[in-house]
C-alpha cells in the first residue's frame, strides 16, 4: 500500500551557538583550557537576599502560583519601575513571566491571535536572534529594521507596506550585541512611530540596569514606559542585573489591556512562574545594592579587557553599555568568523557577529561574563600573543 507524501513542516535551524563547535575545540586546546565568552550566561554569585527568599518559599510551594505573578511580585516591579525610571504603573499592569526569552518567542503568536488581521514582525537587523524566531514560530513574516551607522533601527527605511502589516515592533535598549543605548528622545519617537500606525511596541529593556556612559560611569537607564502606556509592552529580566539566569524570573508592563489579555490566555497555557522564584524576584527586586555591585563589576571588568583586545588588534565599535563588546579588527575589513578563529588560538571563544543578523559580518560579540580570574588570564593570553607575532 502506497504511503501519502507527507510535506516537509518546519525544521529548526541551528541554534546560533551551536555553530561554534569548530572554533570551541580548537579554544579547549590551548593549555589552561577555554575561556568561553561567547554566551552572557551570569557567573557571578546570586545575591545571599534572593537564595534565601527562594529557599523560604520552597515549604508553601503546594499550591499553584498566580500565572500573572504574586501580588507581592507584582507590587515589587511597580516600585522597582518607579525607583528607577520615575515610571508610575499600577500593579495590575504588570505580568510574571519565566525568564523573558520565553515572552521573546511567544508574544507574536499570542498578539496574533488577537489581531489575526496583521501578519509581520519588526526587528532590528542587528539584534537578538531569538526576535526573528518568535516570527517563523507565529507563522508570521519577521521583517528587519535596516540600523544606520550607529546600529541604531532605521524606522525610516521600513517600507510602508510593511508597517501596515506590522502587528510587533521590538526594540533593544540597551541593546544586544551592540551595547548601544537610544536617546530617551529618539525612543520616544519609535513609541510614537508605532502607534501612529496601531503597532505594538515591544520593548526589550533587559539590560536597562547596565546602563553606561562613554566614560564607564552608570547612566541613567530609558525606557518606552516614559510616556502613555497604550500600545506598550516593555519586557524586563533578572537574569543579568541579579545573576538569575538559572530562576527564569521576569515580566512585562505597560498596556493594561495588553498585559490582562496576555495573562488570561497564558493562564490557560499553564505559563506560570514558580512560587519560590517569584519570592526571589521581590528580594531581588527591592536590593538596589547588589545590581550597583553587578554593575561595578562589568565596569571594572571592561576596563580591564580592553586595552589587552586594543593590543591584539581589536577595537569595540559598539555603545558603552551591557557587558558585551562589540569587535572589529584594527585597520583591516577581516571577517567575523576570521576574527573569532584567531581568538580561539588565544584560547577565547567569542561568538561571531553575522549570528545576530547579516549586518554583523564584520564584528564579534565578546560577552564579559567571566570572572576576574579569567579576565586576567584573557588579558595575559592576548598580550602574550600579539607579542610573539
Amino acid at each position: 500500500m502506497a504511503r501519502a507524501v507527507v510535506e516537509q513542516g518546519f525544521v529548526p535551524p541551528p541554534y546560533p551557538h551551536d555553530r561554534l563547535g569548530e572554533l570551541r575545540a580548537v579554544a579547549e586546546r590551548v593549555p589552561g583550557g577555554i575561556i568561553d565568552a561567547s554566551v552572557g550566561t551570569p557567573v557571578d554569585p546570586t545575591p545571599e537576599i534572593v537564595v534565601a527568599a527562594a529557599q523560604s518559599a520552597l515549604r508553601d510551594a503546594t499550591g499553584y502560583p498566580a500565572t500573572i505573578g504574586s501580588p507581592q511580585l507584582r507590587a515589587a516591579a511597580a516600585a522597582w519601575l518607579a525607583r528607577r525610571f520615575g515610571v508610575e504603573i499600577d500593579a495590575s499592569a504588570i505580568l510574571a513571566c519565566i525568564g523573558t526569552k520565553e515572552v521573546v518567542a511567544s508574544l507574536p503568536r499570542l498578539l496574533s491571535l488577537r489581531n489575526p488581521g496583521r501578519d509581520t514582525v519588526l526587528y532590528p537587523a542587528l539584534s537578538y536572534p531569538t526576535y526573528a524566531m518568535g516570527a517563523t514560530l507565529a507563522g508570521l513574516r519577521a521583517v528587519p529594521v535596516p540600523v544606520d551607522e550607529r546600529w541604531h533601527p532605521d524606522l525610516a527605511a521600513v517600507d510602508d507596506a510593511a508597517a501596515a502589516r506590522a502587528l510587533v515592533l521590538w526594540c533593544n535598549d540597551p541593546a544586544n550585541p551592540t551595547g548601544v543605548t537610544a536617546t530617551a528622545p529618539e525612543l520616544a519617537a519609535s513609541v510614537a512611530w508605532a502607534r501612529e500606525r496601531g503597532i505594538v511596541i515591544a520593548s526589550d529593556e533587559c539590560y536597562a540596569e547596565l546602563t553606561f556612559d562613554v566614560s564607564g560611569a552608570a547612566a541613567a537607564p530609558v525606557t518606552a514606559l516614559a510616556g502613555p502606556h497604550d500600545g506598550v509592552l516593555a519586557v524586563h529580566s533578572l537574569s543579568k542585573r541579579s545573576n538569575m539566569a538559572g530562576f527564569r524570573a521576569g515580566f512585562v508592563a505597560g498596556d493594561a489591556e495588553l498585559v490582562q489579555y496576555l495573562g488570561e490566555v497564558r493562564k490557560h497555557a499553564g505559563m506560570m512562574m514558580a512560587a519560590p522564584m517569584q519570592a526571589a524576584g521581590v528580594a531581588a527586586l527591592g536590593d538596589d545594592a547588589h545590581v550597583e555591585e553587578q554593575r561595578a563589576r562589568y565596569a571594572a571588568r571592561r576596563a580591564a579587557l580592553l586595552p589587552a583586545l586594543d593590543t591584539f588588534g581589536l577595537t569595540h565599535d559598539g555603545g558603552p553599555s551591557t557587558f558585551y563588546l562589540w569587535l572589529k579588527q584594527q585597520d583591516r575589513d577581516d571577517a567575523g568568523w576570521a576574527i573569532a578563529a584567531r581568538l580561539a588560538t588565544a584560547g577565547l571563544l567569542v561568538a561571531p557577529g553575522d549570528l545576530y543578523g547579516p549586518a554583523g559580518e564584520r564584528h564579534v560579540r565578546l560577552a564579559l561574563t567571566l570572572t576576574d580570574e579569567q579576565i586576567e588570564l584573557a588579558v595575559d593570553r592576548l598580550t602574550q600573543r600579539e607579542e610573539e607575532r
